[in-house]
């Protein structure tokens, strides 16, 4: 039998299979939208699913696809259970795992200008999340008019969390720019000439 633990990323699913279920590929969809909140190795999208039907929370039956059949899952009574239990546990501020960050403090370890290279790709990373948004809002109430409130309130702050990342990148260039102009990086232990 399958691991009975439910992480974080279990409950996403629950929650993204919602009223009128998803398969896997419809899951991989939601996710790029809304990679701003919840980010998963794309493995996970198909195996979670998988793993929650074993234990009863999802109920998962093939469906015509375009080219092959495909698995449509939906939530069981035993899944809405656990999503009314997991609901009124205290939330916790969310986690986060921001590599631009950690790249930014290595500027004083490598070069400025390679670390502001490195964050450039966020530009377009930030302009694609942000044309995602508006693309999926210009259908809400016609594809989820159930969630469509909800979902409005998400948007809103993905839309400003990526205008922080964006200011903040903007911020880390200036600071990297000063760098480069200004000093070289400290030696580190060990690479000092000899």
């Amino acid at each position: 039998m399958s691991n009975e633990r439910l992480t974080p990323f279990s409950y996403v699913i629950l929650v993204l299979v919602g009223r009128d279920g998803a398969g896997p590929h419809d899951l991989r969809r939601m996710a790029a939208i809304g990679r701003v909140y919840w980010d998963a190795a794309p493995s996970q999208w198909y195996a979670e699913p998988k793993r929650l039907a074993a234990l009863g929370l999802l109920h998962a039956e093939k469906a015509p696809g375009r080219t092959r059949e495909r698995t449509h899952y939906t939530l069981t009574d035993r899944g809405r259970d656990r999503l009314r239990t997991w609901a009124v546990t205290p939330a916790a501020l969310p986690r986060m795992q921001h590599e631009p960050v950690i790249r930014l403090l290595a500027a004083d370890l490598v070069d400025p200008a390679a670390v502001a290279d490195g964050l450039s790709a966020m530009e377009r990373e930030i302009e694609s999340a942000t044309a995602g948004l508006t693309a999926a809002e210009e259908r809400l109430d016609e594809r989820f008019p159930y969630r469509a409130a909800l979902l409005r309130t998400n948007h809103r702050y993905a839309r400003r969390l990526l205008g922080l990342q964006r200011e903040w990148l903007e911020e880390a260039k200036d600071v990297l720019a000063g760098a480069q102009a200004g000093r070289e990086p400290r030696p580190l232990p060990g690479d000092e000439p000899h």
